[in-house]
């Protein structure tokens, strides 16, 4: 009985084995790749998605603070003076108007149109919101 210890196949046999090792680490790169690309996608989007997210919580506390704003000095204005409600949401509204105008000026970047910009055209939205705040509220009223 002897043993064989030193096998040395066909050149061609062993070229095949090779190709075949080499194919399936090639398919095994190829699907870790895919992975890695299918994970960084994902990240991306979650990532997009709670940037939104934070984005419009932000948004949210801002207008909340801002109405509290508003309402500390509509009461304040109300409380201390013979102005009425209406005459401090117009004084309001053409101040927010100008900060509006500042803000949009202060950045050399800004690419911003806004228009119309008279003071007439606040007076005009601001009788817009009035009115569409009492046809709301006439419509509570008339379901009610």
């Amino acid at each position: 009985q002897t043993l064989s210890t030193d096998i040395d196949p066909d050149p061609v046999v062993k070229k095949s084995m090779n190709e075949i090792n080499a194919a399936q680490r090639m398919r095994v790169a190829a699907t870790d790749k895919a992975e890695a690309e299918k994970l960084a996608v994902v990240k991306a989007a979650e990532a997009d998605s709670e940037s939104k997210r934070l984005s419009g919580v932000g948004l949210a506390e801002q207008r909340k603070a801002i109405i509290m704003g508003l309402n500390d000095s509509i009461r304040m204005f109300t409380d201390n003076t013979n102005i009425t409600q209406t005459e401090v949401m117009e004084l309001l509204l053409m101040n927010q108007y100008f900060d509006t105008l500042k803000e949009m000026t202060s950045s050399s970047k800004g690419n911003t149109i806004f228009v119309p910009h008279s003071p007439e055209a606040v007076n005009s939205i601001g009788s817009q919101i009035r009115q569409g705040l009492l046809e709301a509220g006439q419509a509570v009223k008339k379901v009610n």
